[in-house]
């Protein structure tokens, strides 16, 4: 597979604090990835850079070979790059098919209103487990519909490369199953995922990189992650380690 996303020392600085300090990532088309490590690690810094929510200060952010670092969000979504966040972007005001119809029209004008923009919003809620509710405000919907509906936004515009910030966070056993299911069956997507739960990790990821005070501390398969003596002491902790 060849690279989709090329990440090449990349800093973002608060004040005097490198939340990102030199980071170096490649992510291959169809690759899933996680990004784990401690609070305050630059994960979530790290996806804000790559989505275009924040400005690097060095570094470069190649995507298919393309110079994005400095290019705004709207842009880099119309070259195929989505974003979650952990807090829900959907219309509260609007129903969950009419939070999909707009997100799928978005970028395509009056085509907004074309048979085909329909079909797909309506085989997006049936991808996510939606029809039911397609009818419903989203205000009305429980919190795991709530980010079963905030990927099929991202989704909606059949992106290259998805970035899921937390996706199962605050999620029941239930609704991290229903999350877990409707991830591991997109395909033709990339993804970068910020994830906490190395359950969820180990299920849905190729590869995962962890992050330490803004560097890539370990980067390999989720065994390789686990008997890496630096990662279990400084993010899994020896209680994981003997699992």
């Amino acid at each position: 597979m060849s690279a989709l996303l090329k990440i090449r020392q990349l800093v973002k600085r608060f004040d005097s604090l490198a939340a990102v300090d030199g980071i170096n990532l490649i992510l291959k088309e169809g690759e899933r990835r996680a990004l784990i490590g401690p609070n305050g690690a630059g994960k979530t810094t790290l996806l804000n850079l790559i989505g275009g929510q924040l400005r690097a200060d060095a570094g470069q952010i190649l995507f298919r070979d393309r110079q994005i670092t400095h290019a705004p969000p709207h842009v880099r979504a119309g070259w195929g790059i989505a974003r979650t966040f952990q807090t829900s972007s959907a219309f509260s005001n609007l129903s969950v098919f009419e939070n999909i119809l707009a997100a799928a029209q978005a970028g395509h004008g009056w085509m907004r209103y074309a048979p085909d923009i329909q079909r797909r919003a309506e085989h997006m809620l049936t991808s996510l487990g939606l029809k039911q509710k397609a009818d419903l405000p989203e205000i009305q919907l429980s919190h795991g519909e709530r980010r079963a509906l905030e990927i099929g936004l991202a989704l909606a515009s059949a992106p290259q490369l998805l970035l899921l910030d937390e996706p199962t966070a605050g999620l029941s056993a239930t609704e991290t199953e229903q999350i877990v299911q409707l991830l591991k069956g997109l395909e033709d997507v990339a993804m970068l995922i910020v994830e906490h739960d190395m359950n969820v990790v180990q299920r849905l990821a190729d590869s995962i990189t962890v992050l330490h005070q803004g560097r890539v501390l370990a980067q390999g398969s989720a065994a390789e992650i686990q008997a890496n003596a630096q990662v279990q002491a400084v993010y899994l902790g020896e209680a994981y380690a003997a699992t």
